[in-house]
């Protein structure tokens, strides 16, 4: 078992929207995971030892809304390896919002099943840079059956794509009747707020989103034209499902919908992604620029802001990643602010409205890189002075 240490760390952001910072100075990572989070932890017995320079760890990002089609390419945009390039924006994890960009993809109930397994399947044994991307987000079409549903959990489909890239989106279609399904089986559902995207999407509203009642409400902000507030409003305050922000919707009302979750107590629901690969392109850092927007225009605490694109998004999707606690999975970043910031830090930086620089990447306890690509540079490094 390989043993990692991070020391002389200035700040640790949790991404546990309760309690978003912790004490301590020092986190041990063991055989993938994360072991010990304290102060002044002993690291003479780990294999490799980072020091930090008083640097600002968080958990890795999470993009909730990617559309991926097979493989690290985007046939939306001709762009390949879009997926490694984010990781190098600090995503450590990707969930797919539906396979829609695959050419000729199939609008029957056997070929959209089958798409979705696929992916699945295939995302589980493929990588790009070490991120861990959920695939397979079935497309809810006409014809699928309770059994459907119970084939694909079985074969390893955990996700039901944007409701409303199909035929069905409306519960007299069956959507709402789906999505209890999906639920029977372990599978979460998100479903497409506001206007029209593609040709063939219809514009939904927040009494469609109620109705179906799905796991997330996607891009509360538009994808990319945003609902009226009214409509994002009445999701917050009648819903329970999750609201997402996008960095391809409308600033402005990403802004309007973050000030709702926090006047409603509901910051713990919002979770970010990018809405791309898409007719806006592909955005490394979109991730990064979400939490920016949130702590330096709607007046949400850094860490907070952190904890929208971290754990609140592993808490509902399941997954044992996306906070600083031991036990979990060892996705981790090391970020400061960048050269020339007036920010002291990566937080403050952030809340500033300044891209921090990362300046370590960890997945699964490995490092894989020392310097992102596509950030600005850190104003400090990360040393290793063992292994």
């Amino acid at each position: 078992m390989v043993s990692i240490a991070l020391t002389n760390i200035g700040k640790i952001v949790t991404g546990d929207i309760e309690n978003p910072l912790a004490e301590g100075d020092t986190i041990i990572v063991e055989d993938g995971k994360i072991r010990e989070v304290g102060r002044g932890l002993n690291v003479e017995g780990c294999d490799q030892v980072y020091d930090c320079s008083g640097m600002t760890v968080t958990p890795g990002l999470i993009d909730s809304h990617a559309h991926i089609a097979i493989g690290d390419f985007t046939p939306r945009q001709l762009t390949i390896n879009f997926i490694e390039s984010e990781m190098h924006g600090g995503v450590t994890s990707m969930i797919s919002a539906g396979e829609v960009h695959v050419p000729g993809r199939p609008r029957d109930a056997a070929g959209v099943k089958a798409l979705a397994i696929l992916n699945a399947k295939a995302f589980q044994r493929f990588r790009p840079g070490g991120v861990k991307v959920l695939g397979g987000a079935l497309i809810l079409e006409p014809g699928l059956t309770e059994k459907d549903f119970e084939e694909m959990a079985r074969e390893g489909v955990r996700l039901i794509g944007e409701i409303g890239l199909g035929k069905v989106f409306k519960p007299e279609h069956g959507a709402a009747e789906m999505v209890r399904w999906a639920r029977k089986y372990g599978i979460k559902s998100m479903m497409h707020t506001g206007g029209t995207s593609l040709a063939d999407v219809p514009v939904i509203t927040a009494e469609d989103v109620l109705a179906v009642n799905p796991d997330v409400a996607s891009h509360v902000n538009g994808g990319p034209t945003a609902p009226p507030l009214s409509d994002a409003e009445k999701i917050i305050r009648e819903g329970s499902m999750a609201v997402e922000i996008v960095q391809c919707g409308n600033p402005k009302a990403a802004v309007e919908v973050l000030r709702m979750a926090r006047e409603n107590n509901a910051l713990h629901r919002v979770i970010m992604g990018n809405d791309a690969p898409s007719g806006t392109g592909v955005i490394p850092l979109g991730i990064l620029r979400n939490i920016c927007l949130a702590a330096s225009l709607a007046g949400i605490p850094a860490e907070t802001a952190f904890a929208m694109a971290t754990g609140n998004t592993a808490r509902v999707y399941e997954l044992p990643r996306g906070m600083v606690k031991p036990g979990l999975e060892a996705d981790l970043l090391v970020m400061d602010a960048p050269i020339g910031s007036v920010g002291g830090d990566a937080l403050k930086a952030v809340e500033a409205g300044d891209i921090p620089g990362i300046a370590l990447i960890m997945i699964d306890g490995e490092v894989k890189t020392l310097r992102s690509r596509n950030t600005p540079p850190a104003s400090r490094k990360v040393k290793q002075v063992k292994g």
